[in-house]
């Protein structure tokens, strides 16, 4: 998209209509995102979970998709969790299940059908995840500081905190389904970059704070001086040049894709003819996108929790298990011990899973045994390829050499910034 686009965007009536019921729909999400879930002392917990989450990966991980709203314990907790779980069940039981699958090619009537069935799925797993979330907060609090965060409160109370983080959670889904209607964009795509951003200047202050150190002034319209010195300034804008470099090869690799040509054979019935024409078949470098990242994130961050956990068990064999475990999956700069260290298991592990991703939802999302059927239906057919079985095996051969490739990359890129540690 260039700022042509835009400009042509927004001299069309109806496309500036599009966009500005889109950026009202993210004003929403934002204010929600700071309403809090009804507890006793929300300046206390506000606090008190700043300081949690900055020890605290599996957390932190979890507010950063939630675009802050756990560590503001927001009624958008839950954020898109529900919805994005319910998603990946059904595309995967649409490969396992023979009536999902025929109904998911029913064309739009059954993607209608699927989707129904992914919101019905997503009410459940939204109140599973909220009475899971709010004992994971409690009990790391607990462990933490020693404060109960839901002291004194009854079952009524209780009810009223599960049903909020649930209709939260149902409220942003619609949000993003009504953003889709729009035209402009996938909603819950939007909402989760935004989510994302909206961290964004807490984390480059904390940048900015750790180069020119403790008590920094910030350039404010002129009224604050930013004492930093020219070593800093070289350091500043070599990150930024950097994080501008990777910006645009991950742009690169998620956009890079394959053209393969598709010919149709022409077909006469009655007095008109049909077919004829050439066109093509992309295939994208990267078909499984972000969510391989995201997948290996949220896995790495178990095992450290889990570690945490048992280091108050009796047993002293668990204790032990705990402790290696916090130390072998421990994030680089999590902890003071590893501020300038790299942690090779965590980052092998990391730069695995994120491979192994790539290809599982890859093997999900591009059927070649049903696009080879869909072509040989309609007549067409790949240079120098034969029809069916033939085209099956070539396009599962030209993805895998594309997924190699991507997996590997999307696997370094994610690793470098672990690396720059």
């Amino acid at each position: 998209m260039t700022w042509r686009v835009i400009k042509q965007a927004f001299a069309n009536r109806d496309m500036r209509k599009r966009i500005f019921i889109v950026i009202a729909l993210l004003l929403v999400f934002r204010f929600l995102a700071h309403v809090p879930i009804p507890l006793a002392e929300p300046t206390q917990l506000r606090q008190l979970l700043s300081n949690l989450f900055d020890g605290q990966q599996l957390l932190g991980f979890l507010d950063l998709i939630s675009g802050g709203a756990l560590s503001n314990f927001s009624i958008m907790l839950l954020g898109l969790g529900p919805y994005i779980n319910a998603s990946i069940i059904t595309q995967l039981l649409s490969k396992a299940i023979p009536r999902m699958e025929a109904l998911s090619k029913e064309g739009e009537g059954g993607r209608r059908k699927i989707n129904q069935y992914t919101r019905i799925l997503a009410l459940p797993l939204a109140i599973m995840q909220s009475i899971g979330l709010i004992f994971l907060v409690r009990q790391q609090a607990s462990a933490a500081s020693g404060i109960d965060i839901t002291a004194g409160a009854g079952l009524t109370q209780w009810i009223l905190m599960v049903a909020t983080l649930t209709g939260g959670a149902m409220l942003l889904m619609w949000l993003g389904e009504l953003m889709s209607e729009q035209g402009v964009g996938n909603g819950i795509s939007v909402l989760i970059f935004v989510g994302i951003i909206s961290q964004l200047p807490s984390i480059i202050g904390t940048l900015i704070s750790s180069v020119v150190g403790q008590g920094a002034q910030f350039a404010v319209f002129n009224q604050w001086t930013l004492p930093i010195n020219g070593r800093g300034a070289l350091f500043v804008l070599g990150l930024g040049l950097v994080s501008l470099i990777m910006v645009f090869l991950v742009v690169k690799l998620n956009e890079a894709q394959r053209i393969l040509t598709v010919s149709y054979a022409k077909r006469v019935r009655g007095n008109r003819a049909y077919g004829g024409v050439n066109t093509v078949l992309p295939i994208k470098l990267i078909t499984a996108g972000v969510i391989p990242v995201i997948f290996a994130s949220a896995f790495l961050a178990v095992p450290a929790f889990l570690g945490q956990l048992l280091q108050n068990a009796n047993s002293e064999s668990l204790v032990t298990l705990g402790q290696n475990l916090i130390t072998w999956f421990a994030m680089p700069g999590s902890t003071p011990e590893t501020a300038n260290s790299v942690n090779y298991i965590y980052t092998l592990v990391y730069f695995g899973l994120v491979v192994m991703f790539t290809y599982f939802y890859t093997s999900i999302m591009f059927d070649a045994k049903q696009i080879a059927e869909n072509l040989q239906k309609q007549g067409g057919f790949i240079a120098d390829v034969r029809s069916g079985a033939s085209t099956e095996k070539y396009l599962s051969k030209v993805v895998m050499r594309l997924t190699l490739f991507g997996a590997l990359a999307l696997g370094i890129l994610s690793v470098i910034p672990i690396a720059a540690e």
